[in-house]
């Protein structure tokens, strides 16, 4: 398996027209961009199942749901990834959508034959978010580039389940 460094992008204005309209908001107020160079090949939705699970784990359960209030799925289903619903998807990107009464958010995962990326749309739809977030986007841009680089290898390895939760 080839595996290079992430390359990253932070800010709406920055990323290319082509990755800002996989987000379904209607406005963005916080975007950034991870790009792995790697060819472990997956589908898109096996890429975010590996990525976060069929369920959240325990620290994403209390940054998703403890610090940003989103509204999770309980239940492993083939509509969700990790709790996240999963809100659109075509051959190479698949789009996942939650929120919370003061933000709402899309993770934008992206497959290709040479990279796999992650992008993180939020929108702040009250003041809270503006506390909560930038804090939080700090420890998010450091870890992200390891969750990619452990689903490439991971996929590499072919631990990836060929079959989703049933619906």
């Amino acid at each position: 398996m080839s595996v290079g460094a992430a390359v990253s992008t932070v800010g709406a204005e920055r990323l290319p027209a082509t990755v800002r309209t996989l987000s379904s908001l209607s406005r963005i107020d916080y975007a950034d961009h991870f790009v792995l160079p790697t060819n472990a090949a997956a589908t898109v939705e096996q890429w975010a199942r590996v990525m976060f699970g069929d369920t959240p784990d325990v620290i994403e359960l209390f940054v998703w749901r403890g610090l940003l209030g989103l509204r999770l799925s309980r239940t492993a289903s083939a509509d969700t990834v990790a709790g996240w619903q999963i809100g659109e998807q075509g051959d190479e990107w698949i789009r996942l959508e939650a929120r919370s009464w003061f933000v709402a958010a899309n993770l934008v995962v992206q497959a290709t034959s040479d990279s796999v990326a992650l992008g993180t749309f939020l929108r702040y739809d009250h003041w809270p978010a503006l506390l909560v977030w930038p804090p939080l986007s700090v420890l998010h841009r450091r870890l992200v580039p390891g969750v990619l680089r452990k689903a490439a290898t991971r996929i590499a390895a072919g631990k990836v389940r060929s079959k989703v939760p049933s619906r």
